[in-house]
């Protein structure tokens, strides 16, 4: 495969940027455009639920410096939306008119807040958290100890609710499953419910939302499908996100059961020169023989990063497995693997009661997934037993030496 004299990357987030990084890291010389809707040049999301909440700073970690995009021949164009993709003319439309044509094209659009399709989420004072200037919204509304109603008990709705604790707010979270973080089983999800608890969470679980209340002035309460109301002078909405596809769909490109764009091991779609990376990639997954979506910060820098070679005439599989961190109040943790608690063992080391431990999921002798809570020094060991497969005991895992066993 020939090398390319021009590269069109749409989405200016962690996946677009860090492409574009490669390229030139990888001493691919010819043209870079990168599109971007945003104003802000590319950032980082997980600070936005955690540092930026939190009030310990006003900027997310930028992918690179303000001049790094011209220093290494880079055509930012920030605050520039892609509107249409025609695939056999090789180009791609923006808002503004501009016609971007190029011999490669990476889609990277990234994920959008998903909503509820119930009346009063339009109210001022309900909010949505992804963008930076979200966040900074956001915060300000969690100051003056407002009652918030958090929509949502994922990672962003209980980094969300931690912060908001932090702030003096008075939170309840809601949500129809019975409890927090609830797809990682329900031993793991009472880790996460007491800890809320403890910090003064109110819960209402397993049940449904009828409508938000309010009117002109601002939101007044939540009803739940029970028919009672929980009152709130702030809403978040933290239902999970959706990839953003519309341009990808509208362009004739296949769309996965997994909601992303179909990719290959290589992250290449069918469509001669075009990829797709990030939050909207259903990679043909070689380790798990299946396509696998993921909507995580390393999965963004990492694809981002490995497509960079595929663009400029590479063809490599991508391989890595998901990887994600969370920080809450004085809980931390980091989760590598991809399991399926239905079907997996979960083996705990460690203590769940106090907070520290590692859970690994184990099917047929081998770790799908493990995550370490408070307990940092296995880490190395952990992403080796995750990703090399071993043959291990549940007993192994409880008191082996890790390294041993990685």
């Amino acid at each position: 495969m020939s090398e390319p004299k021009r590269i069109l990357i749409v989405g200016a987030g962690l996946a677009g940027a860090s492409a574009a990084a490669a390229l030139r890291e990888n001493g691919y010389d010819g043209d870079v455009v990168v599109l971007g809707a945003e104003a802000h040049r590319p950032y980082e999301l997980p600070p936005l639920s955690k540092r930026i909440l939190l009030g310990e700073g006003d900027e997310p970690d930028w992918v690179r410096d303000a001049d790094f995009y011209a220093q290494n021949r880079i055509d930012l164009r920030s605050g520039t939306s892609a509107t249409r993709v025609e695939l056999g003319a090789r180009v791609v439309l923006d808002a503004r008119g501009g016609r971007h044509s190029y011999d490669r094209l990476l889609l990277a659009t990234g994920s959008q807040p998903r909503t509820l399709p119930v009346p009063g989420v339009d109210l001022p004072g309900v909010y949505t958290l992804r963008t930076l200037d979200d966040a900074l919204a956001l915060r300000s509304a969690f100051t003056g100890s407002p009652r918030v109603v958090v929509i949502g008990t994922g990672w962003i709705g209980t980094e969300a609710a931690a912060a908001a604790r932090h702030h003096g707010a008075e939170v309840t979270m809601v949500d129809v499953l019975p409890g927090p973080l609830w797809a990682l089983g329900p031993e793991i999800s009472k880790v996460f419910a007491d800890l809320h608890t403890e910090h003064g969470v109110r819960w209402r679980l397993g049940s449904g939302i009828e409508r938000v209340t309010g009117g002109p002035s601002g939101v007044a309460g939540v009803r739940l499908a029970d028919g009672s109301e929980l009152p709130a002078d702030v809403v978040l909405v933290a239902v999970g996100a959706a990839p953003r596809v519309d341009l990808a769909h509208a362009a004739g490109l296949e769309l996965a059961d997994e909601g992303g764009v179909a990719v290959d091991a290589s992250l290449r779609t069918a469509a001669p020169g075009v990829y797709a990376a990030g939050d909207i990639a259903a990679q043909w997954h070689p380790r798990y023989g299946r396509r696998v979506r993921v909507e995580h910060w390393a999965n963004a820098k990492n694809q981002g990063a490995h497509v960079a070679a595929n663009l400029a005439g590479g063809q490599e599989q991508y391989t890595r497995t998901p990887y994600f961190f969370t920080d809450q109040y004085d809980l931390g943790c980091e989760y590598r693997g991809l399991a399926d608690p239905s079907r997996d063992e979960l083996v705990v080391r460690g203590d769940l009661g106090k907070r520290e431990f590692t859970a690994f999921w184990l099917r047929e002798g081998h770790v799908t997934a493990a995550m370490n809570v408070n307990m940092w020094d296995d880490g190395d060991a952990l992403k080796a037993l995750v990703d090399g497969e071993t043959k291990v005991t549940a007993d192994q895992l409880r008191e082996g030496d890790l390294a041993a066993l990685a």
